[in-house]
């Protein structure tokens, strides 16, 4: 169930007991949610998973859909005629095999794909797609700013949802009461308090992180990643 953003926002208005909104307008809380959920992307992009089925260009290097930000797994054939599952291997090693992959004839069914995550937005197959393929993927989607309402507005005034997953609005809830009391850090306890409400917010995080899988395309031993061990390569020709 999605979670409306005025809801989160009167909840921190009742917080601070600002509930004349004279001290931190509502579009100012918007300002802060907005941040907020970008600030959740920087260190949870998994928390904005979204699947979508695209349409291959023809060639090795795939796209992420316009609002995405980072992928996170790809798991099928999309067509008529395939639902194959596509499986991750390494570029590196495929590089070194068949050096030549890149120009080798099109295929309408994809068998692996590569990810590198110093390049998030993009994605490589094998074989090379033709125009007719189409992918099943998982994505991070960039988050939808709430639009802020007109000043002097009460909570009741902001529309829409919020992006980021159920499960972490009380998280998005902390980082816009840290911006909140950072404002008024020159009162007396309120530098503390914003410190405290980032600590939490970054905990709640941290917390979470350690029973979720990393949002990266990664299997066990992927050879992928430096830091993994090396491993045979997946057979190209299966």
């Amino acid at each position: 169930m999605a979670i409306a953003a005025k809801s989160v926002i009167h909840r921190g208005v009742v917080t601070t007991q600002d509930t004349t909104s004279i001290r931190w307008p509502v579009d100012e809380w918007v300002r802060y949610l907005n941040d907020g959920q970008r600030e959740i992307m920087i260190h949870r992009p998994d928390a904005f998973n979204k699947s979508a089925t695209v349409d291959c260009v023809v060639g090795t290097k795939q796209a992420l859909p316009s609002d995405g930000v980072k992928l996170i797994d790809v798991q099928r054939n999309a067509t008529a005629t395939s639902q194959r599952a596509v499986r991750i291997c390494s570029r590196e090693i495929l590089d070194a095999q068949v050096p030549n992959w890149h120009g080798i004839p099109g295929a309408a069914e994809i068998v692996h794909f590569m990810y590198d995550p110093r390049e998030p937005k993009a994605f490589w197959v094998y074989p090379p797609a033709l125009e007719v393929a189409k992918l099943e993927i998982n994505y991070s989607a960039t988050p939808t700013d709430i639009v802020e309402p007109a000043p002097g507005s009460d909570y009741q005034a902001v529309e829409g949802n919020i992006s980021v997953a159920d499960i972490y609005a009380n998280a998005l809830l902390d980082y816009m009461l840290y911006r909140v009391y950072l404002k008024d850090a020159d009162y007396a306890g309120n530098g503390a308090r914003a410190q405290a409400h980032y600590a939490a917010f970054a905990t709640a995080l941290g917390i979470e992180l350690k029973t979720t899988l990393a949002a990266a395309p990664v299997s066990v031993g992927n050879p992928n990643f430096r830091q993994a061990s090396s491993a045979a390569a997946i057979p190209v020709g299966e």
